[in-house]
This record gives C-alpha cells, structure tokens and sequence, in this order.
C-alpha cells in the first residue's frame, strides 16, 4: 500500500510542475483535483492525458484510450445511427459500446456532430468526430470519469456576436482565455499539437519562422492566429508531410550544433 502511495506522490509532482509551466499558478481546488486524477487514474500531462481550461480539468481522447489499455479494456465497438444522422447536412450521430470484461454487456456512449457544434478548423471531419465523442463517453462511463473530454466541448467554434445594442456579461479570466470569452491561442495552440502528436519545441519554431519573428511571443495575435489555423489544416490533410517539414528544424539544430 505504502508503495502504491509513493508511487502516486512521485508522479503528482511532475503533473504540477507541467501544468504550472503550461498554465500558471493553480487554484487550490484545481490542484485537489490534478492530485486526485493522479492519484485514482494515473492521468498524465506529459503524455497528453489532460488539459486545463478556464480553470478546468478536462481529459483527451488519448487520455482515456491509454486509461482503457492500463485497465485491460477488452475492446470498443462503434456504429453509425443512420436513422438519426443526415449526411446530407453533415450530421452524424455515432455509437460506442467499451466492454471491460470477456462477460460484461458493455458501456454505451452516443456522441454526435454538425457543422454548428465543431470547430471550423475540422469542418468536414464531422463523422470521425462523432465516433471520437461516443467512444470518449462510453470510456467515461466504463471508468468512472467525471471529466468532460475534450473532443465533446466543440470549444474552438467561435460564440456568435450578440445582437446589436445587446450587453453581455464579460466572463471572469482566469489567464487560460481571451477576454472575450474565447480560448486563449496558447490553448489552441497546445491542443493541437497535442491531438496530432507534434513536438512542441519544432512547432514553435516553424511558429516563429512563419510568422517572421526571432521567438514566437514576439508575433502579432493576427499572425499566430493565422498560424494556428495553416497548422490544423496541414495536420488534418497531410500529417507526414507536416512532420517531415518539422523534421528539418531539428536538422538545422544539428547543422548548428
């Protein structure tokens, strides 16, 4: 038992340090719950596990798929509801069972996916976003997750502008967003190199030369922003070839070196 403890001590310590160098000083009650998901699921920021948003926990898509291989998941079965979905709209509703066991009956999870609820980065993905929703909430379920994914926010999907003479209350920032509302592009920025496995040490650098600076902090918001939207573009339609391109500023270093 002692040596379970130590065992999740030792990896709670490395989780608050990433997350402090991602997202700043953590809220008490942020920091409980990182020390409980570490401790209870062996969450881990390292590999991608989880993300901090407006003040939140929220786990990834990988998260929960390497969650299920510790627990011996003993597979995932989807389908498309077809009497619930419109291709011609681009609405998909999808279907997961996770069986945990060789007897169980499995967990259910339904996810589904327009163009009014994903981000426009992945328009025309509605489909395999559908399917990623409803294995994350049949895994959530099979696991006891309390955490909301990632993938079922849509968060990236700009708010629409109130109408006009309208007031809104400005949301509270806690420095993980805009000041109006919307994801910082650090945030962004991040969960895209973490959903496509990118090294973030290259793609900052391939950042900063394609937005003509020396260091990536030193651009326009316009730039990074146009930067964010070229990188999720590329990654979705040529994965290797953008990793190719990352490749070559690792080859520069060593040219330098």
């Amino acid at each position: 038992m002692n040596h379970r403890l130590r065992k999740h001590s030792v990896s709670f310590r490395p989780n608050v340090r990433l997350a402090q160098s991602l997202w700043g000083d953590l809220s008490t009650a942020a920091l409980d719950q990182l020390k409980e998901l570490t401790r209870k699921h062996r969450l881990s920021i390292a590999t991608g596990d989880l993300l901090l948003l407006d003040g939140r926990w929220y786990v990834t898509h990988s998260g929960l798929l390497r969650l299920a291989q510790r627990r011996r998941c003993r597979g995932i079965k989807t389908s498309v509801e077809r009497h619930l979905s419109d291709p011609s709209s681009r609405r998909w509703v999808c279907k997961a069972l996770a069986y945990t066991g060789l007897l169980t009956k499995g967990f259910t999870g339904y996810g589904d996916a327009d163009p009014s609820n994903v981000s426009p980065l992945v328009h025309g993905a509605e489909m395999r976003i559908a399917e990623t929703r409803a294995v994350n909430r049949a895994l959530r379920k099979a696991y006891g997750i309390g955490l909301c994914s990632v993938e079922e926010l849509g968060y990236l999907t700009p708010r629409p502008d109130p109408p006009a003479g309208k007031k809104t209350a400005q949301p509270h920032s806690n420095g993980n967003h805009s000041g109006n509302g919307h994801p910082r592009l650090r945030d962004r920025l991040c969960l895209l190199i973490r959903e496509h496995q990118l090294d973030p040490t290259l793609v900052k650098r391939y950042a900063a030369d394609f937005c003509g600076t020396q260091e990536l902090r030193e651009a326009s918001r316009d730039l990074v922003e146009s930067f964010i939207t070229h990188l999720a573009e590329w990654a979705s339609k040529d994965h290797a070839g953008l990793v190719c391109k990352l490749d070559g500023y690792a080859k520069r270093e060593e040219v330098r070196s």
